[in-house]
């Protein structure tokens, strides 16, 4: 049972990430129909592959692998999940731009937004990427028991 929930926590992570890659790549100054409707999507798949992530993440560390004393007592999993919570935080702004946009889109209509909003959608995103990479990191460093204190 581990391994499938370890199977699940690992699918969930890789479809966050290449949601996220969509994002970045898919957001342009114009945004038309089609790549807001592309935004829209990737975007419920980035939430859907956070709750999943989070949700079995916690039973992995509550009911699996090394038990929760291990992972609360690890500096790099405490990192992790912080910067798990943190970049979750984050998307929420591009996660609210991109829901005002629906109206436009179920019209056929490209949403209404300035080249400043884009930009700090893609400097959100920007943050999110790195945060995912300092994410992985912290993670091999858990897996290898580095960081652990009493």
């Amino acid at each position: 049972m581990s391994a499938f929930f370890a199977f699940l926590h690992h699918i969930a992570a890789f479809m966050l990430f290449a949601a996220l890659i969509v994002e970045f790549v898919t957001i342009k100054d114009e945004i038309t129909v089609r790549v807001a409707q592309r935004l829209l999507k990737a975007d419920a798949v980035l939430g859907i592959a956070a709750a999943i992530l989070l949700g079995v993440g916690i039973l992995r560390v509550i009911y699996f692998e090394k038990g929760a004393d291990y992972y609360l007592h690890s500096v790099p999993f405490i990192a992790k999940f912080s910067l798990f919570v943190l970049t979750a935080l984050l998307s929420i702004y591009p996660t609210v731009r991109f829901m005002t946009w629906r109206p436009a889109v179920r019209k056929g209509q490209p949403p209404v937004i300035d080249g400043g909003a884009v930009r700090t959608i893609r400097r959100v995103l920007h943050i999110e990427l790195a945060g995912v990479f300092v994410i992985i990191l912290m993670a091999v460093l858990m897996a290898r028991g580095v960081g652990m204190y009493e």
